[in-house]
């Protein structure tokens, strides 16, 4: 790979031994995108692979999911994030991450919240690059979707 590839987001995917995966059907009422003039809205994504949810990735941080495997959940649904916002713009390059959001289905005195998020946020600032930071907010919730750990949405600013 070309030092001018790894100047690229998908350059820098693949850097990291990571490739987009296919953009996620909605699951009920609702779209996984929605673009509004220059800002894209990606609906929250969980950290499923082809379609499943890897066991390790279920459950309570701080009540059987380690924090490591939250971290690991967030950069998981971060990607699919990527992808859908990969699917409504066609290129990554044209992206600047403004707010990730992070929801962690967490014990009540689980108080890592903001770790766990890292992982979300470390994968998109590591692909786009100057382009990928961005503010954000890390909650826990008593339940999410399928029992995931982790729940990620993100607002972009499309560059023209």
């Amino acid at each position: 790979m070309t030092a001018a590839t790894h100047d690229s987001p998908l350059g820098r995917l693949q850097a990291l031994g990571l490739s987009l995966p296919q953009a996620a059907a909605p699951v009920a009422n609702y779209t996984p995108y929605s673009r509004a003039g220059s800002l894209l809205f990606v609906s929250g994504q969980l950290p499923l692979r082809d379609g499943a949810v890897d066991p390790a990735h279920r459950g309570k941080l701080g009540a059987g999911v380690s924090l490591e495997a939250g971290q690991a959940a967030a950069r998981l649904a971060a990607l699919n994030v990527l992808a859908q916002a990969s699917a409504a713009v066609g290129d990554l390059s044209r992206l600047r991450a403004v707010r990730l959001g992070g929801y962690v289905n967490s014990a009540p005195d689980f108080g890592q919240l903001p770790q766990v998020v890292n992982g979300a946020s470390d994968l998109v600032a590591n692909v786009l690059g100057e382009n990928g930071k961005h503010a954000r907010f890390a909650v826990g919730v008593a339940q999410l979707p399928l029992d995931v750990a982790v729940e990620i949405e993100g607002i972009f600013e499309i560059l023209e």
